[in-house]
């Protein structure tokens, strides 16, 4: 996303927000925002079916480069999303996005200087950013 669309998004979503505009109604809705994206998640895997989680221990050979170490390591997840869930998942991501542009608003903080400020860390830290 571009400073300008980021800039615009979050004057957007100041704009349009109106019943939820305490900073407590916000942080519900985000909680509330991120458990739907978790549970649309879910439901690709359980319903859908149409990707699967296959998790276990990682294998981390300590003789690894880290770029090895990128061949190595899996995200537990095979298959693709199919169109209806990359649609409902991204629906919810949105939601999740809006309300975090809310609290951003509320609190006085610059989305696009968040971002910013974050892509900076993980480009000076590189790997030892991992969270």
């Amino acid at each position: 996303m571009s400073a300008t669309s980021l800039e615009s998004f979050q004057r957007q979503v100041s704009e349009l927000l109106l019943r939820h505009r305490s900073i407590l109604d916000i942080l519900s809705k985000c909680d509330q925002a991120g458990a739907s994206v978790h549970r649309s998640v879910i439901k690709a895997v359980t319903e859908c079916g149409c990707i699967r989680v296959d998790a276990g221990k990682q294998a981390y050979p300590p003789d690894l480069t880290l770029e090895q170490a990128r061949g190595v390591l899996s995200t537990h997840v095979s298959g693709s999303l199919c169109d209806t869930c990359k649609e409902i998942i991204s629906d919810q991501l949105g939601k999740q996005l809006f309300y975090t542009a809310s609290l951003c608003n509320v609190l006085n903080i610059d989305l696009d200087r968040v971002i910013a400020d974050e892509s900076s860390k993980c480009s000076a830290l590189g790997v030892f950013k991992m969270a």
